[in-house]
């Protein structure tokens, strides 16, 4: 009997999501690329719901933009060297969670990577390698132990001038999660929020099944080599096989360890699953800094995360308990 009534709320479930449709709107913001879907009854209703997310997704991007002069994030880099700035819970908590991200990843993540001088250009301008001196001058800024914060009066200080922060690892990821969150406490039962990449999903699809991710070798971009269901949960895709220098014979990528001011190298693409497309985002950064084997490994030490890498030669690495059906 039991089992009966698990199969007769299984079929209803299904049909209640049938009587529902899919829709989806593409558009830029963030300056990238998001598209935003939701499953709903009718489009007129699904449209709503989608003008809602967009609106919070702007709301994140003004209150962590670096470029908007009057974002508490702007405050925060004028004053560096100069005072603490106080800034709202959720800025403040955001900071805080960077942080511990960077002492997880030993810095490989590092919202402080911002005060990095731009000595590597990857739109074909440059012809020869910067010095060694001036590589290690350009992170001299960097460190996200000089970040300090003031829990009880949520303020945030940068304590070397000419500091800087910036949320380009972790931001996309952070607005795709609360757009979800939004939408869910709404009454939103399915959708998916595709932020360049970082996507994050909840509910399942009209015919009932999970939501599934592509997987695809940047070096055979054609061709999927895997289908994963991603189960209330998010999964970011990092690559950097698009954007890069050779010198002496050596691929250098545009993700750069904001520890040395190197290049990273020797991969090409990292998939993250993680519960928060927040944490998903700034993992599969980190991955690429740490490189393979020490990146692996610290995937492989975290409870609920998993990850794909593709090396420069093709090849695939999974993490301990990821399990790939290959199509």
């Amino acid at each position: 009997m039991k089992q009966f009534i698990a199969i007769v709320l299984t079929l209803i479930s299904v049909v209640a999501l049938e009587a529902q449709e899919t829709h989806k709107r593409v558009l830029k913001l963030m300056g990238s690329r998001f598209e935003i879907t939701v499953v709903a009854k009718d489009s007129i209703e699904a449209s709503s719901y989608i003008d809602l997310a967009i609106t919070e997704i702007s709301r994140i991007e003004a209150l962590i933009s670096s470029w908007d002069e009057n974002s508490q994030t702007s405050k925060i880099n004028l004053n560096a060297g100069i005072q603490p700035v106080k800034v709202n819970q959720e800025l403040f908590d955001l900071i805080e969670r960077s942080i511990k991200i960077s002492e997880l990843t030993d810095g490989a993540f590092d919202i402080s990577y911002a005060s990095m001088d731009r000595i590597w250009k990857f739109d074909g301008s440059m012809t020869q390698m910067p010095s060694e001196i001036d590589i290690k001058n350009s992170v001299a800024k960097v460190g996200f132990k000089n970040i300090v914060l003031n829990k009880e009066n949520t303020t945030v200080y940068l304590k070397h001038e000419g500091m800087r922060i910036g949320f380009g690892a972790i931001g996309k990821g952070y607005a795709a999660d609360k757009a979800k969150m939004l939408l869910q406490d709404k009454g939103v039962k399915s959708g998916i929020i595709n932020a360049s990449g970082d996507m994050t999903t909840w509910g399942k699809q009209i015919n009932g099944e999970d939501w599934k991710v592509a997987i695809t070798n940047p070096l055979n971009k054609h061709k999927a080599f895997a289908l994963l269901p991603v189960k209330k949960g998010a999964v970011v895709t990092s690559g950097n096989y698009e954007k890069f220098v050779t010198f002496n014979d050596k691929r250098y990528t545009h993700i750069i360890d904001p520890r040395t001011g190197y290049p990273s190298s020797g991969i090409i693409s990292v998939t993250v699953f993680a519960p928060k497309a927040e944490l998903a985002d700034a993992l599969s950064t980190s991955v690429f800094v740490m490189g393979k084997e020490v990146g692996l490994n610290r995937i492989n030490q975290l409870p609920n995360i998993e990850c794909i890498i593709i090396d420069d030669q093709g090849q695939i690495i999974t993490s301990t308990n990821i399990k790939i059906n290959k199509i």
